[in-house]
């Protein structure tokens, strides 16, 4: 029974501490200085000393009417222009599939230029000399 209720207690207050879906959207925009070069929402190092502050920060902020933008701005004044993790664009995007295409294109084409089917038969003389001694065994047979 004590053991339930400090599993509960654990769980309330890991739930208490999560951030918001507003506070998380963000935070995706930030690069967390702590070196581990993932964004603050997604920092995975324990007690991180930028991340979790950086996201009461940005609590408190959005409590006050601040709008993402000027959020991050003032991310970026604080921090410099290191601090903001750009969306990204088409080109990351198009990239992985291009590449991915140019692979199968050199792959079918290497197939294409090495490999060579092998005849159905071949004419050649001890061949018909064995196909004949093969159905004359046949026949001997039956």
């Amino acid at each position: 029974m004590l053991l339930m209720l400090a599993a509960l207690a654990a769980a309330a207050q890991t739930a208490s501490e999560k951030p918001s879906a507003d506070v998380l959207r963000v935070a995706r925009r930030l690069q967390c200085q702590c070196g581990c070069r993932e964004s603050v929402a997604a920092c995975s190092m324990l007690d991180c000393g930028f991340s979790k502050p950086a996201k009461e920060r940005i609590a408190r902020m959005q409590a006050a009417g601040m709008t993402d933008s000027q959020i991050i701005q003032a991310f970026v004044r604080d921090y410099g222009p290191g601090v903001y993790l750009a969306p990204p664009s088409a080109f990351g995007w198009v990239v992985p599939y291009g590449a991915a295409g140019l692979g199968l294109v050199l792959v079918w084409l290497f197939v294409r230029k090495y490999y060579k089917p092998r005849p159905a038969e071949a004419d050649d003389p001890n061949l018909e000399k064995y196909k004949d001694r093969i159905e004359k065994d046949l026949a001997d047979l039956e």
